[in-house]
């Protein structure tokens, strides 16, 4: 088999894993809103935070971060080119930006895109994740933090292990983008500060 058709394949594989919607399968299971209709309306980690508690959103993140690792190591063990991998890491974030098997109505992509980042090494999964809590921290937006760690994920990139820049930035891009409205109403004031909201009882 080639080395096209396996990226090729690999696409497709990260894709589909993508589409798996965590949000909304974890809040099913627990009884809770349908993500895309309450909160925020955003399908993800964050939101599910704010609807049902911690929790249920370390699960979803859990899961989001899984489905990018996942495709991006198998890919990597498979031999594929810096490039390849990229693209198999932002095929996962569209699986998870506009899934397949929920109508195309997604998330962010950011935990999934982290997760892709993952397996470059613990290092470089470790520094992600603290510098999103601190961001989240000091300035209380979770679209900032993503946005910021997005930025400096290429840095830390070419410090670790300079041979993944290239597929990193290509999803540091795309976390960019895909927050350009947050980026609007930060700009405006209008953006909403993360929160928890305490689960009512029935």
């Amino acid at each position: 088999m080639s080395a096209v058709t396996i990226t090729i394949l690999m696409i497709i594989t990260a894709y589909l894993a993508g589409s798996i919607s965590s949000a909304i399968l974890v809040c099913k299971l627990r009884g809770l809103p349908d993500p895309r209709t309450e909160g925020s309306g955003n399908p993800g980690a964050t939101n599910v935070l704010r609807i049902g508690g911690a929790s249920s959103a370390a699960l979803v993140l859990f899961f989001d971060m899984l489905k990018g690792a996942a495709p991006s190591y198998c890919s990597y063990l498979l031999g594929q080119d810096a490039v390849s991998l990229g693209l198999i890491a932002i095929a996962a974030c569209l699986g998870h930006i506009y899934p397949l098997f929920f109508n195309f109505q997604g998330g962010k992509g950011v935990a999934t895109a982290f997760g892709a980042m993952a397996p470059i090494g613990g290092d470089l999964a470790a520094m992600l994740i603290i510098t999103w809590l601190v961001f989240v921290i000091i300035t209380r937006y979770s679209s900032l933090a993503a946005i910021l760690t997005a930025i400096l994920a290429p840095v830390y990139t070419w410090w670790l292990d300079e041979r993944f820049v290239i597929p990193v930035a290509m999803l540091s891009l795309l976390i960019v983008i895909r927050h350009k409205d947050n980026i609007k109403r930060l700009r405006v004031g209008e953006e909403s500060k993360l929160s928890r909201k305490k689960k009512q009882a029935n």
